[in-house]
C-alpha cells in the first residue's frame, strides 16, 4: 500500500443546500491536519475540473477556505496567479467603482449570470502555514476573490445580480445574449 493516500474527488453541493446559505466558520489553525485534508479535497476537485475558484462550503464543509487561480488569458496585468489557498479572508473595497461581468459556479452548473463586482479590492487572508498576507486585486482577480468570499458568507452570485434577464443556461446565453 502506498504511503501517499489518494484523495477522492468530493461531490459539489448545489444551490438550495443549506450549507451554501450559511456563513462559514473561521479556521482556528490553518496548519492542522484536518484543514490540510479539506484543502486536499478542494485540490482534488480543482485538479479534475480546473476553474477560477472553489470554496469549502461547495463541498459541504462550512469553513472559511477557498482555492483560486487567475489563469493565462484572464489576467489583465499579465501576471498569472497559480492555484492559491485562501483561509479566513477579509475584503476591503477600494473605491466605489463596479463593473459587470459574467460568472459561473459549480453549484449552479450550466448556468451563467452577469454580476456587478467592485473593480478594485484589498484582501487579507491566512496561508497554509498561518502567515497573514494582504494583497490588492483588480479586474478578474478581484472578481474571483469576491465570488469565493461570497460563498463563505452564504451568498450565491444570483443574489448579487441586478438584472435577472441576464441569468440563464450557458448554451442559450452564449447563443442569444453574451457577446451579441
Amino acid at each position: 500500500m502506498s504511503s501517499v493516500e489518494k484523495t477522492s474527488v468530493p461531490e459539489i453541493i448545489r444551490m438550495g443546500h443549506p450549507t451554501l446559505a450559511q456563513r462559514a466558520q473561521a479556521v482556528e489553525d490553518p496548519t492542522s491536519p484536518e484543514i490540510q485534508k479539506v484543502i486536499q479535497k478542494l485540490r482534488a476537485h480543482f485538479d479534475r475540473d480546473p476553474s477560477a475558484g472553489l470554496a469549502a462550503p461547495q463541498i459541504n464543509v462550512p469553513l472559511r477556505i477557498f482555492l483560486f487561480q487567475v489563469p493565462e488569458g484572464r489576467c489583465e496585468t499579465g501576471n498569472v496567479i497559480p492555484i492559491t489557498t485562501v483561509i479566513n479572508p477579509e475584503i476591503e473595497y477600494i473605491g466605489e467603482e463596479k463593473e459587470l461581468g459574467w460568472e459561473r459556479c459549480f453549484s449552479l452548473n450550466d448556468m451563467v449570470g452577469e454580476v456587478p463586482r467592485f473593480k478594485h479590492i484589498k484582501y487579507t487572508y491566512q496561508t497554509l502555514t498561518g502567515e497573514t498576507v494582504t494583497q490588492e486585486a483588480s479586474g478578474f482577480h478581484a472578481r474571483v476573490i469576491q465570488h469565493e468570499t461570497d460563498h463563505l458568507d452564504g451568498i450565491m452570485y444570483p443574489q448579487r445580480m441586478i438584472d435577472m434577464s441576464r441569468f440563464g443556461y450557458v448554451e442559450e446565453m452564449k447563443q442569444y445574449i453574451i457577446d451579441s
